[in-house]
């Protein structure tokens, strides 16, 4: 019986297009990784989010003050989510200035937690994780203040907040640190 060239071509497109799909499917290198190196805060704040609202907010550059910092960034995957985040410590005077700038502008304001607990609250909204952290914690502990200055549902009825974006800071004056930060999912 003689193969069809055709379908012998059909057969081996589906052998090595299903072998793609189902590497992709459980490859661990198939998400982003979290880039933390602060090298790269200029780069990733002027040029990969240049045109963005979200993180108009941000220092253009690592303020000459600043210390102890840190960033994380996750570049936006298929349609998954992105982060944007830098913390750091600057003068006390410096950050109070900030907190009140801060305040004056924010939609919403929390202590502490994560966007888990933010959301879940009466007309909660989305925020962040503390990515920055030291630790593996993934909540604020209750001496920051979380300041939103921004949240919009992209979402459609019957799924509030499937898709949208977050941005502000997180402020902890008796540390003397801000962090800012951008999500988008």
């Amino acid at each position: 019986m003689k193969r069809s060239p055709f379908l012998l071509a059909l057969a081996s497109l589906c052998i090595v297009g299903g072998s793609f799909f189902i590497r992709t499917a459980f490859s661990s290198t198939s998400e982003p990784k979290i880039i933390t190196d602060t090298s790269r805060y200029k780069e990733i704040r002027n040029q990969l989010w240049s045109d963005n609202d979200r993180v108009k907010h941000f220092p253009n550059q690592i303020p000459t003050d600043a210390k102890d910092v840190h960033i994380a960034y996750s570049p936006e995957f298929l349609q998954g989510n992105t982060f944007f985040q830098i913390r750091l410590k600057q003068p006390p005077n410096k950050i109070e200035k900030l907190l009140s700038q801060y305040r004056n502008s924010a939609k919403y304001k929390y202590r502490g937690g994560n966007t888990n607990d933010h959301i879940n609250q009466l007309n909660g909204v989305p925020t962040t994780f503390f990515y920055t952290s030291d630790s593996s914690t993934e909540s604020f502990p209750a001496t920051y203040e979380i300041l939103v200055l921004n949240a919009d549902d992209k979402g459609r009825p019957g799924f509030k907040w499937n898709h949208g974006d977050s941005y502000g800071v997180a402020i902890n004056t008796s540390a003397s640190e801000i962090i800012y930060w951008s999500e988008k999912w």
